[in-house]
């Protein structure tokens, strides 16, 4: 590649520490809540029966570690905690771990997932306010908590719960899943970023990614400013 082309290379895919700079603790006292999505090219974060490892490749991986580590939290919702059981720690990166959030409004998850049982770390389930008391009746693992917060039609109250954990400290928040938990705090517009890995993959139909309410103009859609930044395939 001759200076040319690496001069254009580098506008067009900017150092990756941009990705990580604004969530260094001095430099977002008030919060920064970011969003997270690993899908297809045709816009997929799984196949239809939710097999989703790995749609990204393992650079990917490495930044939603990075990103973890560098959060107060990591949210996700219900239906990825049943899907892929994950740990949501930071073992591939230095750092601690974030406190793990399950949006769960109606306490339908069982206990024996790993991110409940491991003690890894604080783990919170945001529950519906009437579901604290009617929900699963499992107890609680020792650092796994209930936190009630009001909801309606539309689902849970997120600025409730973002204000809750703020209350704990909890500030720096990466939602990493799954689309349509990424999709609620999108439509709420609640996020500050959203980072969307898109492999080289087709998948053809699926779990998908970011679906909001369709538009009949485009002028009415999303049209968010965006970087392109290259992470390993």
């Amino acid at each position: 590649m001759n200076a040319i082309d690496a001069s254009s290379a580098d506008r067009a895919y900017p150092p990756l520490a941009e990705i990580y700079d604004p969530l260094q603790a001095a430099q977002c006292p008030e919060g920064w809540i970011v969003g997270h999505l690993g899908q297809s090219l045709d816009g997929f974060i799984a196949t239809e029966a939710g097999d989703s490892r790995f749609v990204t490749g393992h650079a990917n991986i490495q930044h939603l570690h990075r990103m973890r580590s560098l959060c107060d939290a990591v949210i996700v919702g219900a239906a990825t905690v049943a899907a892929d059981d994950p740990q949501l720690t930071t073992r591939e990166v230095p750092g601690s771990n974030p406190w793990r959030i399950v949006l769960d409004p109606r306490r339908r998850l069982g206990m024996q997932h790993r991110l409940f049982q491991d003690g890894a770390a604080p783990t919170i389930i945001i529950c519906e306010s009437n579901a604290a008391t009617t929900g699963n009746p499992a107890r609680l693992p020792a650092g796994v908590e209930l936190l009630p917060v009001p909801a309606d039609d539309a689902g849970l109250d997120l600025r409730a719960a973002i204000a809750a954990l703020a209350m704990r400290g909890r500030r720096r928040l990466f939602v990493e899943g799954g689309g349509r938990t990424v999709t609620c705090f999108l439509q709420n517009r609640l996020l500050n970023r959203l980072h969307i890995a898109v492999a080289p993959l087709l998948i053809g139909h699926g779990r998908p990614s970011v679906r909001l309410p369709g538009n009949t103009s485009l002028s009415s859609c999303l049209r968010p400013r965006h970087r392109i930044f290259r992470m390993g395939a």
